[in-house]
């Protein structure tokens, strides 16, 4: 025991800063890509290669205000928040989701007004500037939901959604370029609807995510899954009968948890009270991001 103590200051920090990291890398490979891809789309006559270069300055402000809503979710409760600050992190992903819809709609309607506007075929050097960015995002995409899904944040899951969104709209932008090339005369508009396409992909996904993202402040049950994990836990302190009832609600990249737990209805209120901190303790020490646990003793 006093070894896994020891090494478990260690893994949180560590956490911790991983955690952090995603979303300022984010903004960093986002607002250089941002730069290259506008002004390529410019210079190369593509409005598909600067809708994705707005999205990805959308991306930017995302990835801060993902970043800042960690940073408060992270801090420990104090006289004003007795339960802790968690909540920031839903309101980032909240705030990000709605971004990556108000990013969505800008670039419809910009994709729109350059199909009802004639313009020149895109250069073909911009196929090899969109094919870096499906690859670079992609990465990126994958590193900040790997670290999202082992810490359960909704806000990085959101933050990586846009990058695989920025990805999405290079690949349309890239396959409507090849087609208005391709094509020649005639075809000038393809990228255009590349990018109008795309952008049904991204209120789709911006959507879901904000769904996702609302049931978290709105305090959503755990899935089932985690549920019978914490009452296994529970179930395993000796003097527990069994587990009444378990609610379980996400804060930050914790869970709080009221739990009622059934013992002996004759041992003495001191003996209850023992359980119940031991069942407190053992689901304060398990792998399963407890934050903190109210116990209520029933007698069987």
């Amino acid at each position: 025991m006093q070894r896994l103590e020891f090494f478990a200051p260690k893994f949180v920090v560590s956490t911790e800063i991983k955690v952090m990291q995603a979303p300022l890398i984010g903004a960093f490979v986002n607002a250089a890509l941002a730069a290259v891809k506008i002004a390529g789309g410019i210079v190369g006559h593509s409005y598909a290669l600067v809708a994705d270069g707005i999205e990805s300055s959308a991306d930017v402000v995302s990835s801060v205000v993902v970043w800042i809503g960690l940073r408060v979710a992270v801090k420990p409760p104090d006289s004003d928040h007795p339960y802790g600050h968690g909540k920031a992190e839903s309101l980032a992903a909240v705030a990000a989701s709605l971004a990556l819809l108000a990013a969505a709609v800008l670039i419809a309607i910009e994709s729109i007004r350059q199909i009802l506007t004639p313009h020149p075929s895109p250069h073909g050097y911009t196929l090899i500037i969109l094919a870096g960015v499906v690859g670079i995002k992609w990465l990126l995409s994958r590193f900040v939901s790997n670290i999202g899904q082992s810490v359960e944040s909704t806000a990085l899951k959101s933050d990586a959604l846009h990058h695989l969104s920025d990805a999405m709209v290079s690949l349309a932008a890239f396959i409507g370029i090849s087609i208005a090339l391709i094509g020649g005369p005639g075809y000038e508009t393809a990228d255009d609807w590349a990018a109008l396409l795309a952008c049904l992909i991204i209120s789709y996904n911006g959507a879901r995510l904000l769904k996702a993202s609302v049931d978290e402040v709105m305090d959503v049950a755990a899935s089932t899954e985690y549920e019978d994990k914490i009452r296994r836990v529970a179930g395993r302190v000796e003097g527990v009968v069994e587990i009444e009832k378990c609610r379980i609600r996400k804060s930050g990249l914790k869970n709080l948890i009221d739990i009622h737990v059934v013992v002996d209805g004759d041992m003495s209120v001191r003996r209850g009270h023992e359980i119940a901190h031991q069942v407190k303790d053992a689901l304060l020490a398990s792998e399963h991001r407890v934050a903190d646990v109210l116990v209520h003793i029933e007698p069987h």
